[in-house]
């Protein structure tokens, strides 16, 4: 419980009608969720405006309302608060409301279009290793030490995510890692949140559907080092053609990790298989159980970043050194008689690019590479023929398949997807709608040795198809058939 007049700074107001004298009890940009002594903020979103529902919130008995646009008739014991950003100011709201909690622990983003989980799943076990508390928030799920709470989103609303940061603070966490979206940073689900670092993999081209433009893409998520304070530092990809980009106009401390170019931090593949990768990171020479070139740069990225809060270098090598694979990150299967199933969250023409290019720079020999590939509905319909274009240049068998359909068909998918086959490329190419079928075919088309990539939900649970989510594991599926 706070009163109104601390939970508002910040939060560029344009005019009150009402007192601020007023004790809050919750806070919520949903209507349905407001209650007695509830501060509701109006939302002007993708599917409905929040500004619809002020009336009924008000007879909820909300004790305020945040709006960019004041009702015509306002009701007598409400204050209505008019800010010129709804999103904006929830922002700062939610931060207020439960009380600052960035600022009692050192909270460090990770951005670009891969690599983000990986980064902070790794970062979150490296420190907890190292012995401190810790709090993690990721696609793949939310963690307080090692307690684990189900994510829905690569970045949570604002609320959730104060929310989860306070119960960090009060749980004794000193250290949190999260993932920063580029929807996140557009949305201003973190803003008022003090960063003390924001780290930088790459960007490629994804989730045009949102942002239309690759620079709209490229400027939202430069958006979030240009917040950053110059308390904190800002540590950017620079063998990423963007990465210079990202330090152009922050107030941190800029440095940068390469494996190609002059940097702050530099690392060399000494070698790279299937077993792992052995690099040579500012001088000192490591084993890695994690295998390609991506997975060199998000370990050089993360030892930078343990590096820059304080922590010895050699220890930080040691741990990263028994790191295992993040779940549906480049994960390896071998069946009975040597076929090798590779799990990968790959969505993007980038990442499939870089999974396919790490498997034919460590298989051993003549080995086929079977892909099974989808693409999403609802999402950037451009990616779909570059996705199966890079899928046929690097496969010796192709399977187009569902991924999550969401509402659209997913024959018409696959149909777009078919549109970046060329006339040679087409003999090697099924269309199997059915993601369980095409899974199992691949197996049948397999002979031992063989590589086979399930591409494009890795950690995924579930299928979405027309609104509903089915159970669906790629893994499950994939060890059923090893069982068979």
């Amino acid at each position: 419980m706070r009163s109104l007049k601390e939970i508002l700074y910040k939060t560029g107001i344009e005019s009150i009608v009402g007192t601020t004298d007023v004790l809050i009890t919750n806070i919520s940009f949903d209507s349905r969720n407001v209650s007695e002594g509830c501060l509701f903020i109006a939302i002007k979103g993708t599917n409905t405006d929040g500004h619809l529902y002020i009336d009924n919130v008000a007879k909820s008995g909300a004790s305020a309302i945040v709006c960019e646009n004041l009702p015509a008739v306002m009701m007598d014991g409400v204050t209505y608060v008019k800010v010129k950003d709804s999103s904006e100011a929830l922002g700062w709201i939610a931060s207020n409301f439960y009380d600052n909690p960035s600022t009692r622990l050192k909270l460090v983003g990770i951005t670009g279009t891969n690599g983000k989980t990986t980064t902070v799943t790794l970062l979150h076990g490296l420190f907890r290793e190292l012995g401190y508390q810790v709090g993690m928030l990721s696609t793949v799920c939310n963690k307080i030490n090692e307690d684990i709470i189900p994510s829905t989103h690569t970045t949570p609303d604002a609320i959730q995510l104060n929310s989860l940061l306070k119960n960090m603070v009060d749980k004794g966490c000193t250290y949190c890692f999260i993932e920063v979206s580029s929807h996140a940073v557009v949305q201003h689900r973190i803003t008022g949140l003090d960063f003390a670092g924001g780290i930088f993999s790459n960007i490629t081209h994804d989730h045009l559907d949102y942002h239309k433009t690759f620079e709209e893409y490229l400027n939202a998520k430069k958006r979030f080092f240009d917040q950053l304070g110059s308390h904190a530092f800002a540590l950017s990809n620079t063998d990423d053609r963007n990465g210079a980009v990202m330090l152009q106009n922050t107030k941190a401390t800029k440095l940068t990790y390469a494996l190609k170019n002059p940097a702050d931090f530099k690392a060399k593949i000494i070698e790279n298989g299937f077993t792992g990768l052995q690099m040579n990171v500012d001088g000192i020479e490591t084993w890695f159980k994690l295998v390609g070139s991506f997975n060199a740069y998000n370990l050089l990225g993360i030892y930078a970043c343990a590096v820059l809060l304080g922590q010895d270098r050699s220890e930080v090598l040691r741990i990263l050194s028994k790191s295992e694979a993040v779940e549906g990150r480049f994960e390896c299967l071998r069946s009975a008689n040597g076929i090798i199933a590779i799990i990968d969250y790959a969505h993007t023409p980038d990442a499939l690019q870089n999974v396919l290019s790490t498997i034919q720079s460590v298989r051993e020999g003549n080995e086929d590479v079977i892909t099974v590939v989808g693409c999403g509905g609802d999402r950037d319909v451009k990616k779909r023929p570059v996705m199966s274009r890079i899928a046929c240049e690097n496969s010796n068998k192709v399977i187009l398949t569902s991924d999550n359909p969401r509402s659209e068909n997913p024959d018409a998918i696959i149909e777009e997807m078919m549109k970046g086959v060329d006339i040679v490329s087409k003999r090697k190419v099924l269309s199997i709608v059915n993601r369980k079928e095409a899974i199992k075919t691949a197996f049948a088309l397999a002979k031992p040795g063989d590589i086979i990539l399930v591409a494009g939900k890795g950690h995924e649970k579930y299928q979405e198809v027309k609104g509903v989510k089915y159970p669906f594991d790629d893994k499950e599926i994939v060890k059923e058939i090893f069982e068979q």
